[in-house]
């Protein structure tokens, strides 16, 4: 399982919900290869999971990205980024 965190440049963001990501995917038990990408280079890019913020999520949208989109209304809410990483990887299985 791939798990993608778009950010607008791929940096300072994207790179805090990824550390985020990986340790509530060891506090449930799955492995998943997790990396982030800017904006841009998320569209040509093929992931089960797309993880962004509000504004970054609907642009995802809008290019038609392929996989389950996680939309965070704040990033550094690891409680609510758990609770949705979680739904998402019961959907598709994976917990």
């Amino acid at each position: 399982m791939k798990i993608l965190v778009v950010c607008g440049h791929g940096l300072g963001t994207s790179l805090m919900m990824e550390m985020s990501i990986k340790s509530i995917l060891k506090e449930v038990a799955v492995t998943a290869e997790v990396d982030h990408r800017d904006l841009a280079s998320a569209g040509s890019e093929t992931a089960e999971i797309f993880v962004a913020t509000r504004d970054i999520a609907e642009q995802l949208q809008s290019m038609g990205v392929n996989g389950r989109l996680v939309t965070l209304a704040n990033m550094v809410d690891k409680v609510a980024m758990k609770e949705q990483l979680s739904t998402a990887l019961r959907e598709l299985g994976a917990l």
